[in-house]
């Protein structure tokens, strides 16, 4: 009896919202979102006023940037030739074809244009230094896939994640609602930027042959695997050192944050444990939800 060949199923590409929906990468959204609700949280435990307006504002603007600069990625590494359609990583929208590179990038530049609309409002309510964190922002979430150097090709992505995604948006957050600069902001801001930036750091070890094959000089490509994952196991752990400072600050609240630390250890063990493969995406992102449950638990903790 003759085996039946495999028969090839071919089928379209979906439009619509799913395809901008996956273009926006809302795996990893929790990262913008949770500096804006720590350093909220950390004005009002000091007595701020809760206004919830500018909170939310402030919410959707970091979101729109972050998607913004996720879809200026997708067109850029695309027409760079740094992404293809056998990707191991997360599907990209340009490189598998759904949408044109011209249409993802007029999606990335109303995405910054609606974060500037919500970002006047913000100065106007906060004065100078919004507008000088809302300028930066912008400017980084472009500059991270554009210009002759983007900060993707670089060992600096790290970096850029603590700072923007971390310090400038809880101190900015956090200023705000009390108008007022606190040391505090600034070590919450290391707080929550350093998973951040593991989530970055997860990224690029996943790509790392293929970024080494595209001129990319990412962290991971420069250090290699094994110190890496060193590196990787110092962004999810630090933050707890992070939490005691916090604490001894008299923000004890802080401390229900270490209910995140089993699943901190949990990715930090997996990431020795896994091969290099589709495999990580799933780590990454736990990485990004174990950030984000890290900054909810700060926050709650901060207003008890």
């Amino acid at each position: 009896m003759r085996p039946e060949l495999p028969v090839a199923v071919t089928t379209a590409p979906p439009t619509g919202g799913r395809v901008w929906w996956t273009a926006a990468r809302p795996r990893t959204l929790s990262i913008s979102a949770t500096p804006v609700l720590v350093g909220s949280a950390l004005a009002w435990a000091e007595g701020a006023a809760q206004a919830w307006l500018p909170m939310l504002a402030a919410l959707c603007g970091a979101i729109l940037i972050q998607i913004g600069t996720n879809l200026h990625n997708d067109a850029a590494d695309f027409e760079r030739g740094t992404d293809r359609a056998d990707r191991i990583g997360p599907l990209r929208v340009t490189a598998a074809g759904w949408a044109s590179p011209r249409a993802v990038r007029r999606a990335a530049v109303i995405s910054f244009a609606l974060a500037l609309l919500l970002g006047i409002y913000l100065v106007a309510w906060g004065g100078w230094p919004i507008l000088v964190a809302g300028v930066a922002s912008l400017i980084a979430g472009w500059s991270y896939s554009g210009g002759r150097h983007p900060v993707s090709h670089t060992p600096l992505g790290e970096i850029f994640v603590l700072a923007f995604f971390g310090l400038v948006a809880v101190a900015g957050s956090h200023w705000l609602q009390a108008g007022a600069w606190s040391s505090l902001a600034w070590l919450a801001g290391v707080v929550v930027g350093m998973p951040a930036a593991a989530v970055l750091l997860v990224n690029n070890y996943r790509d790392l042959e293929d970024d080494l094959r595209g001129g990319r000089r990412t962290l991971a490509a420069i250090l290699g695997r094994e110190r890496s994952r060193l590196v990787y196991a110092v962004l999810m752990l630090m933050p707890f050192i992070g939490l005691l400072l916090l604490a001894g600050q008299g923000m004890r609240g802080a401390l229900l944050g270490f209910l995140a630390l089993p699943f901190s250890l949990v990715l930090v063990r997996r990431l020795r444990r896994t091969q290099p493969g589709p495999q990580l995406n799933l780590l990454l992102a736990g990485t990004a939800q174990a950030g984000f449950a890290l900054g909810a638990l700060v926050s709650i903790g901060l207003l008890w």
